[in-house]
């Protein structure tokens, strides 16, 4: 991924910075760890309790979108980006999109929701816990991050190729040292692949299964 390369000796000095700032205070970093905590938890607890995770199927996402019209593309943007962060798979939200819209439109509104609702997580994980992962010592996990730092959107791009929207993948980036930028591009490149392969898949499964 060529893409990476100009930045990577642009973001070493910014990335470096952030690894040598000074440690966040301990008592603050314990407490932005605990609302962080409140926030995941208790907002997959409500999406559980209300039902609201149930009911976020392919099969009911596709019916809203249908059924706002032009205003159901935004309207599953959003969606796509809340369920994220309640931990309802992207998969639905891919599944959806074709059923929806076919696999041309469908493709571009998964691959739209999913860049979207990475980085509402990114956002939302980094305002609350702050990058508390940046200055980690111990060897194994420093080894990590220091990739992350040195080669920010190759690294990013890579974990989404294996790990797509994974939720934990969010997390730990958002609470890495990785800026908002190199997170963004390195997310949209590598989301690219497997939204194109799911939507491919999808469209299959629609042509096979469902036509008629």
């Amino acid at each position: 991924m060529s893409t990476d390369a100009p930045n990577d000796a642009n973001d070493a000095e910014p990335n470096a910075a952030a690894t040598d700032a000074p440690k966040q205070d301990p008592k603050r970093k314990l407490l932005r760890l605990a609302a962080l905590v409140t926030l995941i938890v208790g907002s997959i607890v409500l999406a559980k309790v209300t039902g609201v995770s149930e009911r976020l199927t392919p099969e009911s996402i596709r019916g809203f979108m249908e059924g706002a019209g032009v205003l159901g593309f935004v309207i599953f943007l959003g969606v796509f980006a809340v369920g994220e962060l309640v931990h309802v798979p992207g998969v639905f939200f891919v599944a959806a999109a074709i059923l929806a819209y076919g696999r041309g439109l469908g493709g571009v509104a998964a691959y739209a929701g999913a860049v979207l609702s990475v980085i509402v997580s990114f956002l939302v994980v980094r305002g609350v816990g702050g990058q508390m992962l940046a200055d980690v010592r111990r060897p194994f996990l420093r080894k990590i991050l220091d990739g992350l730092e040195r080669r920010p959107i190759r690294v990013v791009a890579i974990l989404r190729l294996i790990l797509w929207m994974a939720p934990p993948l969010n997390y730990a980036l958002a609470m890495s040292a990785v800026r908002f930028r190199d997170y963004v591009i390195g997310s949209a490149l590598g989301l690219l692949v497997p939204i194109a392969l799911a939507s491919l898949f999808f469209d299959w499964v629609v042509a096979t299964f469902l036509a008629g």
